[in-house]
Protein backbone atom coordinates (compact mmCIF):
# COMPACT_ATOMS: atom_id res chain seq x y z
CA UNK A 1 0.00 0.00 0.00
CA UNK A 2 1.36 3.81 -0.71
CA UNK A 3 0.17 6.71 -0.40
CA UNK A 4 -2.18 6.76 -3.59
CA UNK A 5 -3.77 3.87 -1.56
CA UNK A 6 -3.68 5.96 1.60
CA UNK A 7 -5.35 8.78 0.04
CA UNK A 8 -7.95 6.88 -1.99
CA UNK A 9 -8.82 5.05 1.45
CA UNK A 10 -9.02 8.71 3.13
CA UNK A 11 -11.65 9.70 0.08
CA UNK A 12 -14.05 6.59 0.06
CA UNK A 13 -13.85 7.16 4.40
CA UNK A 14 -15.74 10.36 3.55
CA UNK A 15 -17.36 9.32 0.08
CA UNK A 16 -18.19 5.99 -0.30
CA UNK A 17 -20.30 6.79 -3.55
CA UNK A 18 -17.84 8.82 -5.25
CA UNK A 19 -16.78 7.46 -8.86
CA UNK A 20 -14.11 6.11 -9.90
CA UNK A 21 -14.09 9.28 -12.45
CA UNK A 22 -14.05 11.44 -9.70
CA UNK A 23 -11.64 9.76 -7.44
CA UNK A 24 -9.40 9.73 -10.31
CA UNK A 25 -8.89 13.06 -10.68
CA UNK A 26 -9.12 13.76 -6.73
CA UNK A 27 -5.74 11.26 -6.66
CA UNK A 28 -3.79 12.31 -9.70
CA UNK A 29 -5.25 8.50 -11.67
CA UNK A 30 -7.23 7.68 -14.37
CA UNK A 31 -10.84 6.25 -14.19
CA UNK A 32 -9.14 2.64 -15.17
CA UNK A 33 -6.83 3.72 -12.72
CA UNK A 34 -8.30 4.00 -10.20
CA UNK A 35 -10.95 1.25 -10.40
CA UNK A 36 -7.77 -0.85 -10.38
CA UNK A 37 -6.96 0.48 -7.31
CA UNK A 38 -9.83 0.10 -5.53
CA UNK A 39 -10.64 -3.84 -6.62
CA UNK A 40 -6.98 -4.55 -5.47
CA UNK A 41 -7.61 -3.22 -1.50
CA UNK A 42 -10.88 -4.71 -1.68
CA UNK A 43 -9.28 -8.04 -3.18
CA UNK A 44 -6.81 -7.45 -0.39
CA UNK A 45 -8.78 -7.16 2.78
CA UNK A 46 -8.25 -3.61 3.04
CA UNK A 47 -11.63 -2.24 2.30
CA UNK A 48 -14.46 -5.41 3.30
CA UNK A 49 -17.43 -3.38 2.36
CA UNK A 50 -19.49 -0.55 1.88
CA UNK A 51 -22.71 0.30 3.71
CA UNK A 52 -25.90 2.93 3.79
CA UNK A 53 -25.26 4.94 7.25
CA UNK A 54 -28.90 6.76 8.09
CA UNK A 55 -29.19 9.43 10.71
CA UNK A 56 -31.85 7.55 12.80
CA UNK A 57 -28.87 5.12 13.42
CA UNK A 58 -26.24 7.26 14.31
CA UNK A 59 -28.55 9.29 16.92
CA UNK A 60 -25.89 10.86 19.14
CA UNK A 61 -23.92 12.60 16.38
CA UNK A 62 -27.16 14.47 15.42
CA UNK A 63 -27.65 16.05 19.00
CA UNK A 64 -29.35 13.86 20.66
CA UNK A 65 -28.60 10.05 22.09
CA UNK A 66 -25.70 7.86 23.45
CA UNK A 67 -22.76 7.27 22.40
CA UNK A 68 -20.74 4.43 24.65
CA UNK A 69 -17.64 2.21 24.91
CA UNK A 70 -18.34 -1.50 25.89
CA UNK A 71 -15.72 -3.62 27.14
CA UNK A 72 -17.15 -7.14 26.63
CA UNK A 73 -15.57 -10.35 28.25
CA UNK A 74 -16.59 -13.29 25.98
CA UNK A 75 -17.45 -16.54 28.22
CA UNK A 76 -16.00 -19.07 27.42
CA UNK A 77 -17.64 -21.48 25.36
CA UNK A 78 -18.01 -18.37 22.43
CA UNK A 79 -15.91 -18.36 19.44
CA UNK A 80 -14.75 -14.55 18.87
CA UNK A 81 -15.33 -14.94 15.35
CA UNK A 82 -18.93 -15.48 15.93
CA UNK A 83 -19.15 -12.78 18.77
CA UNK A 84 -18.07 -10.24 16.26
CA UNK A 85 -20.27 -11.41 13.22
CA UNK A 86 -23.13 -11.11 16.05
CA UNK A 87 -22.03 -7.72 17.15
CA UNK A 88 -21.40 -6.08 13.93
CA UNK A 89 -25.21 -7.10 12.72
CA UNK A 90 -26.46 -5.30 15.56
CA UNK A 91 -27.38 -1.66 13.89
CA UNK A 92 -25.76 0.61 17.25
CA UNK A 93 -22.66 -1.48 16.70
CA UNK A 94 -19.73 0.71 14.49
CA UNK A 95 -16.63 -1.23 15.55
CA UNK A 96 -15.69 -4.11 17.76
CA UNK A 97 -12.28 -4.23 18.22
CA UNK A 98 -10.10 -6.72 19.61
CA UNK A 99 -8.12 -6.05 22.76
CA UNK A 100 -5.54 -6.70 25.43
CA UNK A 101 -6.14 -6.65 29.04
CA UNK A 102 -8.90 -7.96 31.10
CA UNK A 103 -11.39 -8.07 28.22
CA UNK A 104 -11.53 -9.27 24.73
CA UNK A 105 -13.65 -6.61 22.54
CA UNK A 106 -14.01 -2.79 22.76
CA UNK A 107 -17.34 -2.07 21.05
CA UNK A 108 -18.18 1.54 20.02
CA UNK A 109 -22.08 2.31 19.73
CA UNK A 110 -24.16 4.75 19.45
CA UNK A 111 -27.60 4.41 21.04
CA UNK A 112 -30.78 6.71 21.56
CA UNK A 113 -31.33 6.36 24.96
CA UNK A 114 -30.66 4.29 28.26
CA UNK A 115 -32.85 2.05 27.44
CA UNK A 116 -31.66 1.08 23.88
CA UNK A 117 -28.31 1.17 25.47
CA UNK A 118 -29.67 -1.72 27.77
CA UNK A 119 -31.35 -3.54 25.18
CA UNK A 120 -28.52 -4.02 23.65
CA UNK A 121 -26.76 -4.84 26.27
CA UNK A 122 -29.26 -7.68 27.07
CA UNK A 123 -28.82 -9.26 23.45
CA UNK A 124 -25.05 -9.21 23.17
CA UNK A 125 -24.88 -11.30 26.34
CA UNK A 126 -27.86 -13.46 25.08
CA UNK A 127 -27.35 -13.69 21.47
CA UNK A 128 -23.80 -12.96 20.57
CA UNK A 129 -21.68 -14.63 23.43
CA UNK A 130 -20.77 -11.46 25.98
CA UNK A 131 -20.29 -12.79 29.54
CA UNK A 132 -19.32 -9.60 31.08
CA UNK A 133 -19.42 -5.79 30.32
CA UNK A 134 -18.32 -2.73 31.21
CA UNK A 135 -19.78 0.07 29.56
CA UNK A 136 -18.43 4.15 29.55
CA UNK A 137 -20.74 6.70 28.28
CA UNK A 138 -18.46 9.47 25.99
CA UNK A 139 -19.59 12.93 27.61
CA UNK A 140 -17.70 14.98 24.57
Amino acid sequence: MDDIDSEILSILRRDGRISFSALGAAVGLSTNAASARVRKLEAHGIIVGYQAVLADDQPARGGTGLEAFIDVRLKTDVDSVTFVHAALAEPEVHDAVHVTGPYDYLLHVWVADTSRLNDLLHRLKTQAGAGQTQTRLSLR
